[in-house]
């Protein structure tokens, strides 16, 4: 597509990547909003050269006004570039939430600007490292079938894949990320936890390989790929386990309980478990949470 003057506001871990990865295709990022430490650095380590100026004086030299800012902050964001005259009529004005669609930016459009949302599903470093694992990334987009083109250009300048989410349904997706997502890295850290304290020298090491047949599995299988002592219907084992996280690492008993449950009903729903194994697992759960409660008091 034709190269845009870019700004970006927020050159955060997504805003500075995403700005870099444009200028590569060919746009030219004329000015980044940044105010952290951190921000600086990433202005200038991925976008050298480019002036950082406040969001205001952003807005008022883009094309593409890139809105990169925490999802709370955004509404507010958007009113303020409003009502301060920054934004203008035909700039096209692009949030990068996941959680947001379009009404966010009614101010935005109220002054005549086009507006998109285009969420990268993808996780962030800040760094050049992000850059080429954008190839290939879905972007969750919402636009108005005028916008949809020039959206959809900007994803394969980045060489993403487009994918639209309806208005209504950009929470629902938002959700879906953040809980494959972030309670990963919850669930990883506090399986290293566990391990740490088994002895294990390298936590990380050890996991490695399980959890990437795991994931591979899952993602081409779901609930086909479920191994181990719940979907058997070890008793036994289970409680074994609860007692040794309880005085082990009792801090990521909370989870191992609740992640047990959803397993155990998926492994019912699906026939691998008959409800009578169930319903005893289900009590040794129920037993280690009270153990729990009364250890807390």
């Amino acid at each position: 597509m034709s190269a845009l003057r870019v700004g970006v506001v927020g050159a955060g871990r997504v805003g500075a990547v995403l700005s870099a990865a444009l200028r590569a295709a060919g746009h030219d990022v004329v000015a980044a909003a940044g105010e952290s430490d951190a921000s600086r650095s990433r202005i200038a380590s991925l976008l050298p050269g480019v002036p950082r100026r406040k969001p205001t004086a952003v807005a008022r030299t883009a094309g593409l006004l890139l809105l990169a800012v925490p999802d709370d902050m955004l509404g507010n964001v958007v009113t303020m570039l409003a009502d301060s005259g920054a934004l203008r009529p035909g700039q096209l004005v692009v949030h990068t939430s996941g959680r947001h669609g379009l009404a966010v930016l009614e101010p935005a459009r109220a002054v005549g600007a086009r507006i998109a949302a285009m969420h990268p599903a993808m996780t962030f470093t800040g760094t050049a490292v992000d850059l080429e694992r954008l190839t290939g990334t879905v972007f969750g987009l919402t636009a108005d079938p005028a916008e949809r083109a020039v959206v959809e250009g900007l994803v394969a300048d980045l060489g993403g894949t487009p994918m639209w989410v309806p208005e209504e349904m950009r929470t629902l997706y938002h959700a879906g990320l953040a809980h494959g997502a972030n309670h990963l890295v919850t669930l990883v850290t506090e399986a290293m936890e566990i391990l740490s304290a088994a002895g294990a020298d390298d936590p990380a090491g050890t996991l490695r390989p399980l959890l990437t047949a795991a994931l591979d599995n899952a993602l081409a299988h779901g609930d086909a790929a479920l191994t181990g002592p719940i979907v058997r219907g070890d008793l036994g084992t289970v409680e074994a386990h609860l007692r040794d996280v309880e005085a082990n690492a009792p801090q990521t008993l909370a989870s191992y309980v609740a992640l047990a449950r959803a397993t155990l009903g998926r492994a019912v729903t699906d026939g691998r478990l008959v409800p009578l194994r169930a319903q005893r697992i289900r009590e040794a759960l129920d037993a280690a949470e009270t153990r729990a409660r009364v250890r807390v008091r």
